[in-house]
């Protein structure tokens, strides 16, 4: 589904990331982590086309999209929610959605031509049932709570009916609660429509609670990947990021 091979890129002197190869299996579910400054979103960016990485490719379908735009990445089957959610603040939560829905079905940024449609609709409350948005339909984007609003954002990413779905930080600045409930929801997303997704994420009992395959990544490289418990183990992974807890305790393993 979406291979990246040998993917480097700097800005300036800086080396963000490092030849860096990863395969993501149609249908997985996968956590990139690592410290700040990592290289986490850079790696992000590269794949979704929003920067052109200065070495390497990005297979998707078997076909190499690197130079192509963000926007055309998108239109092939590649959406991203971002850590700082992306709204339509002055429309409710269904015009928000079919807009979304109508852009991408007319391949257009002028969402509002004849606006809405009766499919576009359809599809907005099948996205709304998704996500627990149903009751949150008619409330504006903008006086939503934190959670619903990356709730939106997924959403949104949604509507362009992706194959590969990137999430950055989906659980960025809740509490310990709403952040169970958050991932909770991802996870069913997973599994209701068996799309291919990768996260970043810091909380760790949550990647190792829902993730199958985690790669750490250190000052732009690989440092480690493989299942959850190989990575709680990881004598590196420990020492460079995890600390002994980690490894030490059973039930984040077991969870």
């Amino acid at each position: 589904m979406l291979r990246v091979e040998h993917l480097s890129k700097s800005f300036g002197g800086v080396r963000a990331t490092r030849d860096v190869s990863i395969d993501f299996p149609a249908g997985s579910l996968t956590a990139i982590i690592g410290p700040n400054g990592a290289g986490k979103t850079t790696f992000f960016n590269l794949i979704s086309g929003h920067v052109r990485p200065d070495e390497g490719r990005v297979l998707f379908d078997g076909t190499d999209i690197v130079g192509l735009s963000s926007l055309e990445v998108v239109r092939r089957g590649m959406a991203r929610a971002f850590q700082v959610a992306s709204l339509f603040p002055s429309l409710t939560v269904r015009e928000a959605l079919t807009a979304a829905v109508v852009s991408h079905q007319r391949g257009s940024r002028r969402v509002f031509s004849r606006f809405p449609v009766a499919a576009a609709g359809r599809r907005a409350d099948e996205i709304m049932d998704l996500l627990g948005l149903a009751p949150k339909a008619d409330v504006l984007s903008a006086n939503l709570s934190h959670g619903d609003q990356k709730l939106l954002d997924i959403g949104l990413a949604l509507a362009m009916d992706p194959k590969v779905l990137l999430l950055d930080e989906p659980t960025a600045g809740m509490g310990p609660e709403e952040r169970w409930r958050m991932i909770g929801k991802v996870h069913r997303l997973w599994e209701v429509t068996g799309m291919t997704m990768l996260f970043i994420e810091h909380d760790m009992d949550i990647v190792f609670k829902i993730a199958q395959t985690i790669h750490v990544l250190k000052y732009g490289a690989v440092l480690a990947q493989g299942s959850p418990d190989e990575i709680r183990r990881n004598q590196d992974v420990i020492d460079a990021y995890l600390g002994t807890d980690h490894r030490l305790s059973e039930t984040v393993g077991e969870a």
